[in-house]
């Protein structure tokens, strides 16, 4: 009896695994857990041997999706605010540009040669220069014409347009180069432009983005400059490579370039005595200086600077020109914008030289010295 009994308990047994395939999902067992509670492992553990486990639904929230849009929220609400920024700071080329060209508009409804007359005058006073002005009326006429446009608000767009593509042709933000060790950077102007200033903002820009930065101290002719830039360097935590006042700027620069390869430093920013373009003889000093670098390394300097007060007006021109004539130039910094109804001096040069305008200086502080964006620069002085 106790035989037959253990018999039927094994046929009952094998009837019951026949059976488990026909069943159907709501007859599986209540606790198999829902994949969409967030414990999907358990779920899937739960799940009898002989039922194949269904593929958990994607989460509708991806923690790296929602990540990457905080992060590009936050760069768009950066960029908005740097341009308000911009705006506050332009304040003074604002008055002189922006509101007289909406002044013009607001009076004049219809396009007449008084119309480009103010316009004309307006460009002039803000010191976009008489080249950089012609060029910008003539292509603005030639717009309407093709446009076949009759409103005086298109024309300001057009005008916005012009002023835009002129400025968009020097935006071209310096890039240091890993390849290039130590990059160096040869930052060289007139007299109080603000050099050792903005080589301070620059040395502790690129220490900030992680290079290993130093400075040189080339303007050995002004007894504070030495002294000036060593302060800078203390508080900045960069290493400073000086001699006494007097001494060979030349010399200083190559001494400092062969201890930052030692060194394994980054980028080499050498400041240079501050000299007026219209001394020769000062000049050819600066191409001294370029000379001795070269011998130290061949590829350098690979950036040449110059730095240029915004508020100099066609002055700027001259400098430009000289400068480069002496020292082939690669980049611009235009400082003291805050400070001028004359900003429009940029797009001179833009039509001039055509060489890249690396960055603007719009205030004292390390973050006012701004990377060069055409759109926004031409935005700010427009608004009003």
């Amino acid at each position: 009896m106790r035989f037959f009994k253990r018999k039927n308990k094994k046929n009952k047994d094998k009837n019951a695994k026949q059976d488990t395939p026909g069943k159907s999902i709501e007859d599986l067992p209540n606790n198999i857990e829902n994949p969409q509670d967030g414990n999907v492992d358990n779920a899937v553990e739960n799940i009898p041997s002989h039922v194949e486990p269904a593929a958990p639904e994607p989460l509708i929230t991806e923690p790296e999706k929602v990540e990457e849009e905080k992060a590009e929220l936050k760069n768009v609400e950066a960029a908005v605010e740097e341009d308000a920024q911009l705006q506050q700071k332009l304040t003074k080329t604002q008055a002189n540009f922006g509101q007289k060209m909406k002044q013009i508009f607001a009076i004049k409804k219809k396009i007449d040669e008084d119309l480009f007359e103010d316009l004309e005058t307006t460009l002039l006073m803000a010191d976009v220069g008489a080249n950089a002005t012609m060029e910008i009326m003539e292509n603005l006429r030639k717009s309407l014409k093709r446009r076949n446009l009759s409103d005086a608000d298109a024309v300001l767009d057009a005008l916005r347009e012009q002023l835009s593509e002129m400025a968009q042709k020097v935006e071209q933000p310096l890039v240091i180069t890993t390849d290039k060790k130590p990059f160096v950077i040869l930052v060289v102007g007139v007299n109080g432009v603000g050099k050792t200033t903005t080589i301070a903002k620059l040395a502790r820009r690129y220490k900030a983005e992680g290079h290993k930065v130093m400075l040189a101290a080339g303007d050995t002719f002004r007894a504070a400059a030495v002294e000036q830039l060593k302060t800078w360097g203390e508080r900045e935590g960069i290493a400073v490579m000086a001699q006494k006042t007097g001494a060979d700027s030349a010399s200083v620069i190559f001494d400092a370039m062969t201890s930052a390869k030692a060194r394994g430093m980054d980028v080499l920013i050498a400041d240079t005595a501050g000299r007026l373009h219209t001394q020769s003889n000062l000049m050819q000093e600066l191409a001294k200086i370029t000379r001795v670098i070269k011998k130290n390394d061949e590829t350098a300097p690979h950036e040449t600077m110059l730095v240029i007060d915004g508020g100099t007006g066609q002055n700027a021109i001259s400098q430009v020109r000289a400068f480069n004539e002496a020292n082939k130039l690669t980049g611009l910094v235009i400082t003291k914008l805050d400070g001028t109804p004359k900003g429009g001096v940029l797009f001179n040069l833009a039509n001039e030289f055509g060489i890249p305008v690396r960055y603007i200086g719009v205030g004292e502080r390390s973050s006012d010295l701004k990377t060069y964006r055409a759109k926004e620069f031409v935005e700010a002085v427009l608004s009003s």
